[in-house]
């Protein structure tokens, strides 16, 4: 069975473990979204390839939901002691992961190349590529001072504050799809919308050109699992923007985000009492299961649970 998957980060990652558990890994695709990478004390970092790649891989920290398991921090310790910029928590592990693709980049290849060989030095066993080569980044307007930041620096040194006003991505018209991006969604079997952020972590993947295009032309053949349960968000600040899109913080309003892409959407037993008015409004199937990825086994369950709606 061939699945391509589009994702962002921690809730990405914990389903990609189960869904590489259901079905073979060798025909899985994930499509990863690029948007909230920077350059960082001159190293190129991906974020959400990163942690991706990290669940797949097996190495990733659980208690903290990102980063290296058993990675230290000493580097950035001391260059904080020293006065340097330390907001952005790198550990010395990650640290030679960013050091690896910058490395690649300054020599000429692109963030699909580079992300090719990270991936099989990690021994992740499926496909993982970002959604563009090019520069593709999210900036929001936020009310003070100063006026715009982009993702990572609202995000991480400013807390998620003050409020957001706008959401721009940058660099979407000029983009392109990186290259096997728009094969794997004309031939998958299966296309899987990731419980990721949909405004941050979803949405910038379908703002490069063609994609969006290529998901809707597939439209019986995708799911999506809600990143929502109990108009709770499980991970991230989803709910902090998805209002500045218009978009309620519940699983309807994740559904919502999708409109016209979906044939089917995943919601938790918490959300039971809206799967009907989802069904109604969004004229897609709606199915309830546990989906609070507690270990692989319930990702995995989840993960068969949403490929089986598609029938």
């Amino acid at each position: 069975m061939r699945v391509a998957a589009l994702a962002g980060g921690v809730g990405a990652g914990k389903l990609l473990r189960g869904l590489v558990r259901a079905v073979d890994p060798s025909g899985v695709t994930v499509i990863g979204n690029v948007a909230d990478d920077m350059t960082h004390l001159g190293l190129r970092i991906s974020p959400d390839l990163d942690s991706v790649a990290y669940w797949l891989s097996g190495g990733m920290d659980r208690e903290r939901g990102w980063g290296r398991a058993g990675d230290t921090f000493r580097t950035i310790e001391e260059l904080g002691r020293l006065g340097g910029e330390s907001w952005f928590s790198l550990g010395d592990l990650d640290l030679a992961t960013h050091l690896y693709r910058t490395r690649g980049l300054h020599e000429g290849a692109t963030l699909s190349e580079v992300t090719a060989e990270l991936c099989e030095r990690l021994g992740v066993s499926c496909r993982l590529i970002p959604a563009t080569d090019d520069e593709l980044r999210t900036w929001l307007r936020v009310e003070g001072e100063p006026p715009e930041l982009p993702f990572q620096r609202y995000w991480v040194e400013r807390g998620a504050e003050p409020p957001v006003r706008e959401v721009e991505l940058r660099g979407a018209q000029e983009a392109r799809p990186a290259p096997g991006v728009l094969e794997a969604i004309a031939e998958a079997d299966a296309l899987l919308i990731c419980p990721s952020n949909p405004v941050v972590s979803v949405m910038p993947i379908l703002a490069v050109p063609g994609i969006r295009e290529a998901l809707r032309e597939r439209r019986d053949r995708v799911v999506g699992v809600s990143p929502i349960v109990g108009g709770t968000v499980l991970q991230g600040m989803a709910d902090k923007l998805m209002p500045v899109m218009g978009l309620e913080v519940s699983a309807a309003g994740a559904a919502e985000a999708y409109r016209g892409l979906l044939a089917a959407w995943v919601v938790d037993e918490r959300d039971r009492d809206l799967a009907p008015k989802i069904e109604e409004r969004e004229e897609i199937r709606v199915g309830v299961t546990d989906t609070i990825m507690t270990d692989d086994e319930v990702s995995t369950r989840l993960a068969r649970f949403a490929l089986e709606l598609l029938g």
